[in-house]
């Protein structure tokens, strides 16, 4: 079976694509699928976390996956990153430093996943100034998706993760996706709440961090990343289940999107020209701002 891709934006278009493809192959089992790329131009390469986890998905059920006629310039980045590795070509050299790894990690991994943020995301110099006390916080908010991932999406096909820096866009983004059963029925099993999908991914960005049958997902790592995102002039996208939840410039958007993606993808968007020092409000200073 083959599929002709589009371009993959960071976007709500690019994860239209995404949970299409998963929709029109999530049957298939010992098949040959076809990924037919002569018609993707662009690839943000942190969407290989989404794309892999389908992929990935995909490739349990048994399938042969194949990524053919791919431009010369997705391919250079999807090599950089690591991507395409998975998939028959070999990881070529970033000399320029602007890809976070592709990597997908068993839901036992929660070391190497953090050792993972600390070097390739924490410490890029791209990153904004931060005291020690908020550089603390963001690095275990970036862990608590993590955490979520393992604790409440039952997903046993792992943790996909990758990232990118743009230095045209000044733009450092970064992608957490799992393959587990979404927001939605999380909190419809720990709250007993019937949401809509895109009103759940609001839910969990609220702060919300546990019930009276425990810890919730999303909880306070992603209300803390919201008002950073806020005060950082950065994005910051959810996907779960049908729902697409966006954060930009202090305004929210959400969209149902076509099909489904099958679990949770979180994409942090950093604005690297951000020239601020932030501070938790807790810490002693005389210009507390966050």
């Amino acid at each position: 079976m083959k599929f002709i891709f589009p371009d993959i934006r960071h976007d709500q278009s690019g994860f239209q694509a995404l949970v299409r493809l998963e929709n029109e192959a999530s049957s298939y089992f010992l098949d040959d699928v076809e990924i037919d790329m002569n018609a993707t131009t662009w690839f943000d390469a942190d969407m290989c976390a989404a794309f892999g986890a389908i992929l990935y998905r995909l490739s349990d059920n048994l399938n042969t996956i194949r990524l053919t006629n791919i431009c010369s310039s997705v391919e250079k980045i999807l090599s950089k990153n690591g991507f395409l590795s998975h998939y028959g070509r070999e990881k070529i050299p970033d000399r320029w430093g602007t890809t976070i790894p592709y990597r997908r990690f068993d839901v036992k991994d929660d070391r190497y996943f953090a050792d993972y943020i600390e070097n390739e995301l924490i410490h890029r110099a791209e990153m904004p100034a931060m005291s020690h006390g908020l550089l603390k916080k963001f690095r275990e908010s970036i862990f608590e998706i993590f955490s979520n991932a393992v604790l409440h999406s039952n997903s046993e096909l792992g943790i996909f993760s990758c990232g990118q820096f743009f230095p045209n866009r000044q733009r450092l983004d970064f992608s957490v996706a799992d393959l587990g059963v979404g927001m939605r029925q999380n909190i419809q099993d720990n709250t007993g709440l019937i949401l809509s999908a895109e009103d759940a991914i609001h839910w969990s960005t609220e702060g919300r961090n546990t019930t009276k049958r425990g810890p919730i997902p999303g909880g306070l790592g992603l209300k803390l990343l919201r008002e950073f995102i806020d005060l950082n002039g950065g994005c910051i996208q959810i996907v779960s289940d049908a729902g697409y939840w966006r954060r930009e410039n202090k305004k929210t958007i959400t969209a149902p999107l076509d099909y489904p993606f099958p679990g949770t993808v979180v994409t942090v968007e950093i604005n690297t020209a951000d020239t601020n020092s932030y501070k938790l409000f807790s810490e002693p200073s005389t210009a507390n701002i966050f």
